[in-house]
């Protein structure tokens, strides 16, 4: 099917920016959609950005609007989230998902990358 792999994460001071990377292989032409989700502890999964496999609307949660970038880098099929002015409250594990033509639902994921923002 689609494989996706995270990377990027990291320790980075408040105010400070991260570019997270997730690398897809497999059957790509079978995504409709590609969305970064994030995990704190003891919170529940949260949708923080997504944006079409081709052209379309992206989306941003309320939270980060402004601050984050989702793209696409067609040459190399990674999708990206670059995350500027961080805040402690965002740390947590990065998840990148899969949205496909099959089911029309998130379900396939990357392993997650550690974002941890300190004060």
């Amino acid at each position: 099917q689609v494989q996706l792999v995270e990377s990027g994460g990291g320790l980075v001071q408040a105010g400070g920016s991260l570019r997270l990377s997730c690398a897809t292989s497999g059957r790509t032409f079978i995504i409709s959609r590609m969305g970064w989700f994030r995990q704190a502890p003891g919170k529940e999964r949260e949708l923080v950005a997504s944006l079409p496999w081709t052209d379309g609307m992206t989306y941003y949660v309320d939270s980060v609007k402004g601050r984050f970038t989702i793209s696409k880098d067609n040459a190399k099929n990674t999708v990206d989230l670059q995350m500027n002015s961080l805040k402690p409250e965002e740390t947590a594990v990065y998840y990148c998902a899969a949205q496909t033509i099959l089911t029309q639902k998130y379900d396939t994921w990357g392993r997650g990358t550690q974002v941890t923002v300190s004060s």
